[in-house]
């Protein structure tokens, strides 16, 4: 397995949109094992393969607390939302150190393909779980979560990505 460098923002690479992936195999197997060691080590509870430069429909999600209980989603669809939402403190591991409110429905069904090809549809009814199946979801469409902010925050959180980003060339 690999550590693969993730994306910041705002690199015009996590605005692409993804593609249906052709088939799942012995490659997307081995991404999806990657990603997954990449979000364990990077501290987070999901990641898009747009995140780490590779634009195919894969997320990789655990949100448990003994981080045992990875789920791999290909081809993700949003087949139901509640009618229900809720503002939740949001962060992203291509927007280090950066938090803030958005809206998301309170739960979600998403049908896809688990790192085996077989068809499921998963009922994330846990908000937490929820909330980070959409917002990895999002990344396959090219949206960042700032995106949902206003545009004078949107602009003070890619001033301060593009600083640190300077200083940590240095």
């Amino acid at each position: 397995m690999a550590l693969l460098p993730i994306l910041c923002y705002p690199d015009p690479r996590l605005h692409k949109v993804a593609k249906p992936v052709a088939a799942v195999d012995a490659r997307i197997q081995q991404l999806a094992a990657d990603m997954l060691e990449t979000m364990y080590d990077a501290k987070g509870i999901g990641l898009a393969a747009t995140q780490i430069d590779v634009h195919e429909r894969l997320i990789v999600i655990d949100v448990s607390e003994e981080r045992d209980q990875p789920l791999v989603l290909i081809n993700p669809e949003l087949v139901w939302t509640s009618p229900t939402t809720h503002l939740n403190e949001e962060g992203c591991l291509s927007v280090p150190g950066i938090y803030d409110g958005v809206t998301r429905f309170d739960a979600v069904h998403v049908k896809a393909l688990d790192e085996k090809g077989n068809s499921r549809v998963i009922e994330a009814t846990d908000q937490l779980l929820a909330v980070c199946v959409q917002h990895e979801m999002d990344h396959l469409l090219g949206k960042v979560f700032v995106e949902y902010l206003s545009p004078l925050k949107r602009n003070r959180i890619k001033t301060k990505m593009i600083k640190a980003q300077r200083e940590d060339a240095r």
